[in-house]
């Protein structure tokens, strides 16, 4: 009997250290607990660099984007940074500086392909334009009349402008009060096939508001949004993305994460301490396949621009269905939502050095498990910017603010270039 009792404990031991390691590593991750990982590495003073110019008459743009580039990556301490440009819808400019593995020490690429978090809702919006372009989805209808019956009562008001606006009510990640689907959302080791088998991890959530009374910004609202847009198309999420969206736009390094099968290109995903910035330690294995619409999708800052190209394009998107999904979105009391958001973008204005000046800019960045990643757009210069990274800082724009460098660096001499 003695024996069955220390079995029983035992495996319950086992069970709790099975349950509550990814809990651990999730709370290393952000600082609140010691890292127990021992591999560190230290960032190379040489680091390799790699380029390409579209168009010979960028060379000496390119040559100051790449120094700009270099610089930027030993700041923020990034084992590898990589970045992007296109204007008038042609991709002028990559290149890529340091490592995409440390321990390999194998070099980032133009190739090389990251984790682009919530980027990914630019994506996702992408997909849903055409289809409220092709009037299968109106942005208006609440989710009762495509859904029957709603996974969750509390949705069926809810309508897709509200998804993509994060004006719904639905919960973040940490404000979810279905506690079995938080524990998930932390523990990130489940594998979810289809995105409709990620709304149990959500569905018994109360809402925080009346939908479209008030702004949260929500990932689980795309996650319902790429549900509605299955249930409309007849096809899988990512049919509906690689025939709406990466088909036509030639995203072939644009693809949702495989835990069984990493790509050659995907890079190694890394974290550094705030107080220990000169170290990084590889993110633990995660497996993020629950958000994939509202930030799962690897891709690369070629692609990137390409789809942010592909607003200024109207044989691809209207003007009408442009400015549709680039209008910041109004609450119920007529005052424009807090953040500026549009529908899967967010809309500001940027002061670029003289002459170029003020100019409305069209972005959406990405914060993911060792990854960041920024998208924007301007739609005055008919430029579109996008810079990756394969580890966190502690402050966003300190990674993001060289995209508007970039774009003076090339905007400015754009025009010596046409003429």
């Amino acid at each position: 009997m003695s024996k069955l009792k220390s079995l029983i404990v035992i495996i319950i031991l086992a069970l709790l250290v099975w349950l509550l390691v990814p809990v651990y590593g999730f709370y290393a991750h952000k600082g609140d607990l010691p890292y127990w990982q021992d591999a560190t590495f230290h960032l190379p003073e040489s680091l390799p660099q790699q380029q390409t110019t579209y168009l010979v008459q960028y060379a000496n743009s390119a040559k100051q984007a790449m120094a700009l580039l270099h610089q930027q990556q030993q700041r923020i301490n990034s084992p590898a940074i990589s970045a992007a440009v296109a204007i008038d819808g042609q991709l002028i400019w990559a290149g890529a500086s340091g490592y995409a593995d440390l321990a390999c020490q194998c070099s980032a690429t133009t190739a090389t392909q990251f984790r682009i978090g919530s980027t990914s809702k630019a994506l996702t919006a992408t997909a849903l334009a055409q289809l409220v372009a092709d009037k299968m989805i109106d942005l208006d209808a609440p989710l009762s009349y495509y859904f029957n019956p709603i996974a969750n009562p509390a949705w069926q008001s809810v309508t897709a402008r509200q998804l993509a606006s994060h004006t719904s009510g639905l919960p973040h990640y940490k404000n979810n009060t279905d506690l079995i689907g938080l524990y998930k959302s932390i523990a990130l080791n489940e594998q979810f096939d289809d995105v409709t088998d990620a709304l149990e991890l959500f569905d018994s959530s109360e809402l925080l508001f009346k939908p479209g009374t008030q702004f949260s910004y929500s990932s689980y609202g795309t996650v319902l949004l790429s549900a509605l847009m299955q249930q409309v198309s007849g096809s899988t999420y990512l049919d509906v993305m690689q025939q709406r969206v990466f088909s036509p736009l030639l995203m072939d390094a644009t693809q949702a994460e495989s835990q069984s099968n990493k790509t050659p290109n995907q890079a190694t995903f890394y974290w550094q301490n705030a107080s220990q910035s000169h170290l990084l330690r590889p993110w633990r294995s995660v497996n993020l396949s629950h958000r994939l619409a509202a930030g799962g999708f690897l891709s690369t800052p070629s692609d990137l621009v390409k789809l942010g190209s592909a607003y200024l394009n109207p044989h691809y998107l209207s003007d009408e269905i442009k400015s549709l999904f680039w209008t910041p979105q109004k609450l119920a009391n007529g005052q424009v939502n807090e953040q500026n958001y549009a529908l899967g973008w967010r809309v500001g204005e940027a002061a670029l050095a003289a002459p170029l000046g003020k100019t409305k800019f069209i972005h959406h960045g990405g914060v993911s498990r060792g990854s960041q990643s920024l998208l924007i757009v301007l739609p005055k210069y008919k430029t579109a910017i996008a810079i990756n990274i394969n580890t966190n800082t502690e402050v966003f724009w300190d990674f993001g603010k060289i995209s508007l460098q970039l774009a003076e660096i090339f905007l400015n001499n754009h025009s010596a270039a046409i003429n």
